[in-house]
């Protein structure tokens, strides 16, 4: 019993060393890949009730080519705003964001952004949708119809393009959003809580689709989210930030082989590294919105006995 015992933990010793050393020399490779997304010294600010509101504060962060990072944080943090900067949808006073060597001043094809709401044009069909990039890039509608029928065979949705948005579930609707940022082929795909509005079923599904396009395609992925079981599953790396302003608190490395399957919520280490990021996230706890500190005491405007 005593030599079963010894063998089984010289096995379990064994299997561990043996995964460590494949996350060890997964980190190593991705380390010596370029670096496609700077941002340096970023800070961001507007203007509150005549003073000055500080949204980000001094956000350093590198970002290698094919790498899958999550940004978390407590509400407030300024993780989508983040985004938009790198999107360059948002203008910011200080600090530096760069982007396959280019500094960022704007909207550009090197970037796409995927958000929540599905933001399609409800008059125009799937097809339609996913060809208004490259049109508007300057393509001819003959090239930009051929990508659009390709992406949307990539995405599963060919039997679909002549549909329109309110014909689509929630899923397809996201999936022909993500099509649409991709077929201009840019280096940093931001998505920005992309699968916060549906179902959870749908929602797995998703994130599963979205892990085999990463895979599969030569992208860079930028994802926001409050969820840390989905950052987990889908991240390399996991950029936390604290709130109130926000800045960089932890950048963590998931400890976890890929390729990964749902059912790996429930894997221990999954749950420790969970159970870390929720630490750091939530302790100490953020500075409470000074509007939610102020909410008013509700008057009883029905009798108690109205209702039995």
């Amino acid at each position: 019993m005593m030599t079963h015992d010894i063998a089984s933990s010289v096995a379990v010793n064994s299997a561990h060393t043996d995964h460590q050393q494949v996350i060890d020399d997964y980190f190593k490779a991705l380390y010596q890949r370029n670096v496609v997304l700077k941002v340096d010294n970023l800070t961001q600010s507007f203007d509150q009730g005549g003073s000055r509101k500080v949204i980000l504060k001094e956000v350093s962060l590198q970002i290698h080519e094919r790498e899958f990072v999550c940004v978390i944080g407590p509400s407030g943090c300024g993780k989508s705003t983040l985004g938009r900067i790198i999107a360059g949808l948002d203008a910011y006073p200080s600090g530096e964001v760069i982007v396959d060597n280019e500094r960022v001043k704007g909207p550009s094809a090197s970037r796409g952004m995927v958000f929540q709401g599905y933001t399609l044009f409800p008059w125009k069909t799937v097809k339609e949708n996913v060809m208004f990039g490259p049109i508007m890039e300057g393509r001819s509608k003959s090239n930009a119809e051929r990508s659009a029928r390709e992406w949307l065979d990539i995405v599963g949705l060919s039997k679909y393009e002549n549909h329109y948005p309110h014909q689509l579930s929630g899923g397809m609707k996201q999936r022909v959003a993500i099509a649409r940022a991709l077929i201009n082929e840019p280096k940093v795909l931001i998505m920005d809580e992309p699968f916060g509005a549906l179902d959870p079923y749908t929602r797995q599904k998703m994130q599963k689709h979205l892990l085999d396009l990463w895979r599969n395609i030569d992208i860079t992925i930028v994802f926001i989210t409050h969820d840390m079981d989905e950052a987990v599953l889908l991240s390399d790396r996991i950029v936390v930030l604290k709130a109130n302003p926000g800045e960089v608190q932890d950048i963590i490395e998931v400890p976890l082989a890929r390729p990964r399957h749902p059912d790996i919520v429930t894997d221990s280490q999954f749950l420790q590294l969970k159970a870390r990021i929720n630490s750091i996230v939530h302790n100490p706890q953020p500075e409470i919105d000074p509007a939610l500190v102020e909410m008013p005491d509700i008057p009883r405007m029905t009798p108690l006995d109205t209702y039995k």
